[in-house]
């Protein structure tokens, strides 16, 4: 099934620039950008949790369990069909892909998953230094030994766990094209960003 135009999934480390890829393809490539995680945070206050990593992944695990597990991707693509100068996009980019069943239902679509990284320093550091400017300084208010542990649990499917649950690790596999984002230099990122998915600059 494809939907007639490119579908970028995004999925990668914390910090690794997945919401950067997002914005960047907005900004000057003519794709509209959803963050599925941003809607993972509209439904903890809806239901008056505190935004943090646990929540969101009970979350995203329940809505799993109860409506599939490609539902964040569908819910994405809904939200874009809804709009009414769709017609105007040259795609839709979506982050943070973190199940391979939302990478296999954007293949599904037609599309193309991209993991990102960086070194776990700088990703780190990278939190910090945007946690109040992304209006996420009680989420990312971690050391980096909890961050590194919370990106553990999000690597592997726990023990006993379900398909449902978050397995970063099985996402990468499935993912087409990947992308270093070590250097902070921003053009130096686009163009291999762009060069990694075919895109003309």
């Amino acid at each position: 099934m494809s939907l007639g135009l490119h579908i970028i999934g995004v999925s990668g480390t914390n910090g690794s620039g997945k919401d950067t890829i997002g914005h960047l393809l907005a900004a000057h490539h003519n794709y509209w950008f959803i963050s599925v995680t941003d809607v993972l945070r509209d439904e903890c206050r809806k239901r008056g949790l505190p935004v943090e990593r646990q929540h969101l992944r009970d979350i995203s695990a329940e809505w799993r369990r109860d409506h599939g597990y490609g539902v964040l991707v569908d819910k994405a693509i809904d939200t874009f069909n809804a709009l009414s100068d769709k017609e105007r996009y040259a795609g839709v980019v979506m982050a943070s892909l973190r199940n391979p069943h939302e990478a296999d239902r954007v293949h599904e679509l037609g599309g193309t998953v991209l993991w990102s990284d960086a070194d776990p320093q700088v990703r780190y550091n990278r939190i910090q230094a945007n946690a109040m400017y992304r209006g996420r300084a009680g989420e990312d208010n971690k050391t980096f030994e909890q961050f590194l542990a919370e990106e553990e649990a999000e690597m592997h499917t726990p023990k006993g766990g379900d398909e449902a649950t978050l397995d970063m690790a099985s996402t990468k596999e499935r993912c087409d094209v990947f992308v270093k984002n070590d250097s902070g230099d921003m053009d130096e990122f686009e163009a291999d960003l762009l060069e990694a998915l075919g895109i003309k600059q």
